[in-house]
């Protein structure tokens, strides 16, 4: 997995949540919350969704083969969606029914201080994973803003982290405050109804990266920026004169296929538009990195043909479709 990855993003999140699921259970066993319940599941389910990630950036190393010439790299969306119906299944809908149960026959809350320290515990553990997520997604999301960050991310493993993280912090402030007023109140109920909170919060946070996701598994295209500085790329103004038409699809987070087709002059040779579009190639590797699979179509560009139907872009040698 790359830098961009977030692979130390997910390695602080998965030793963050190991140690509080651990802490929050005994605080359960020694207490009897429900919330401590409902948290411990969450941070258990958080901790396996961080192993999906880095099992998801390791199969998608995977070097290309004849039954799938385009490699792996969608190996890491398909693990990434994952993470989304364990975070919906296994921490939602349990919290839920913990809940539920809770609220149906509560009970008052035994040994406060174990509740307490160990959400205060995981509020401060969770803050540093939460920090360090920051920090690498800073690092490449430039002026984005975080919502636009978490929507056009072609690499998954830092918007499931830092929704994950945000998702904890919430959900131990809730819990935090249903055993609070459960402690006030005398009243168990209240630590149900933060449970109930719990679980809603994780189903949201789930169907949020479940969207996601499901958009990267179908393909996306490039960014805007890559579209362009591919665009003035592939035109040399000499033997390729135009861009006709392009579609770029991403075959992983740091691997982009281009196809193409490009006009040309119509008296080279096709020695010449061989090297011609070689060096376009090449051009468009230098301007965009990723652009790894890269396929060109020589045409000769028919003003004609271009004007003609309701969608020029159809028409053979068309103009291109932006």
């Amino acid at each position: 997995m790359s830098a961009s990855g977030g692979t130390k993003a997910i390695v602080a999140a998965l030793a963050a949540n190991l140690a509080i699921a651990v802490a929050k259970f005994v605080a359960f066993i020694f207490s009897g919350s429900s919330s401590m319940l409902a948290e411990s599941v969450h941070s258990l389910a958080d901790s396996g969704n961080q192993g999906l990630l880095l099992l998801g950036g390791k199969k998608a190393q995977r070097e290309a083969t004849p039954q799938h010439p385009f490699g792996y790299g969608r190996e890491r969306y398909i693990y990434a969606f994952l993470v989304s119906i364990v975070l919906f299944s296994v921490g939602g809908m349990f919290a839920i029914y913990e809940g539920y149960e809770k609220i149906k026959d509560p009970h008052p809350i035994e040994a406060w201080y174990w509740p307490v320290g160990v959400l205060v515990f995981a509020i401060i553990a969770e803050s540093f994973s939460f920090r360090t997520a920051i920090k690498e997604s800073n690092a490449i999301r430039g002026g984005l803003s975080w919502t636009d960050f978490v929507r056009r991310a072609k690499a998954p493993e830092l918007p499931v982290v830092l929704l994950e993280d945000l998702g904890a912090l919430v959900g131990l402030v809730l819990a935090l405050g249903g055993v609070g007023l459960a402690l006030a109140t005398g009243d168990g109920v209240w630590d149900g109804i933060g449970t109930l909170c719990i679980g809603v919060l994780l189903i949201v946070i789930a169907i949020v990266l479940a969207a996601e996701t499901k958009s990267l598994l179908l393909g996306e295209s490039a960014g805007v920026d890559e579209v362009k500085k591919i665009e003035a790329a592939v035109v040399d103004g000499d033997t390729v004169t135009r861009l006709i038409h392009m579609r770029t699809l991403h075959l992983g987070p740091e691997e982009l296929l281009v196809a193409a087709k490009v006009a040309v002059r119509h008296d080279e040779t096709a020695s010449e538009v061989a090297n011609a579009i070689n060096a376009a190639e090449e051009r468009i590797r230098a301007a965009v990195p990723i652009a790894r699979v890269i396929y060109l179509e020589p045409d000769i560009f028919s003003e004609s043909a271009a004007a003609a139907g309701e969608n020029p872009a159809k028409a053979p040698g068309g103009p291109a479709a932006h």
